[in-house]
């Protein structure tokens, strides 16, 4: 089995699932979608529970790429400034340039509500984001970074989630900032300067 195979048939996915939803999704839809042959996607993940956990493999590794390449720079010394700034401009790129995937990932979301073996690979993931979170904090230097940044995921889902499915319109750049900015001011209240 090719990796590119497999991305291949990863982003097939993704793409019904944003424009088809959960019920559009099938080998069959897949494999015209992806332009292989019929029984194609199949060979990669046999059950409908493997072409779930194939999506949010495939969906995952998009989303690792997003936030590796924000999360890896190091702080400066006005760290508040510095965060408000990569997480609105990550959050931005979500909502407008990634608008379809966190689609497909709302959708994989609701799904692993019913299906345990995708909720433990979905929980999984998410922990992997909370933890990128805590560790934010912790450099940061905040009174409780397990906490907040618990709350930091919580917190920027509801502006992504709002934004891409709800009823609140799709903030700009600078109402990210703005949002990021006040958010960070209360959580480093409690914080030593920095």
């Amino acid at each position: 089995m090719s990796t590119e195979r497999v991305r291949l048939v990863g982003d097939a996915a993704i793409e019904i699932l944003c424009d088809l939803g959960m019920r559009g999704l099938t080998h069959r839809a897949v494999d015209a979608a992806a332009g292989l042959p019929p029984g194609s996607t199949s060979n990669l993940a046999r059950s409908r529970a493997a072409l779930l956990e194939l999506a949010l493999a495939r969906l995952t590794e998009l989303e690792d790429a997003h936030f590796g390449e924000l999360l890896t720079r190091p702080l400066p010394a006005d760290r508040r400034a510095a965060m408000a700034e990569l997480l609105a401009v990550s959050t931005h790129k979500m909502i407008e340039v990634d608008r379809r995937r966190s689609v497909a990932r709302y959708e994989l979301a609701l799904e692993a509500t019913r299906r345990p073996e995708l909720r433990a690979v979905y929980d999984d993931i998410g922990r992997r984001y909370r933890d990128q979170g805590v560790a934010m904090f912790t450099e940061a230097g905040t009174a409780d970074p397990a906490r907040q940044g618990r709350q930091l995921v919580a917190f920027t889902e509801g502006l992504l989630f709002d934004a891409v499915v709800g009823a609140g319109g799709v903030p700009t750049l600078d109402d990210l900032r703005a949002a990021f900015a006040e958010y960070l001011s209360a959580v480093f209240r409690d914080a030593s300067p920095t």
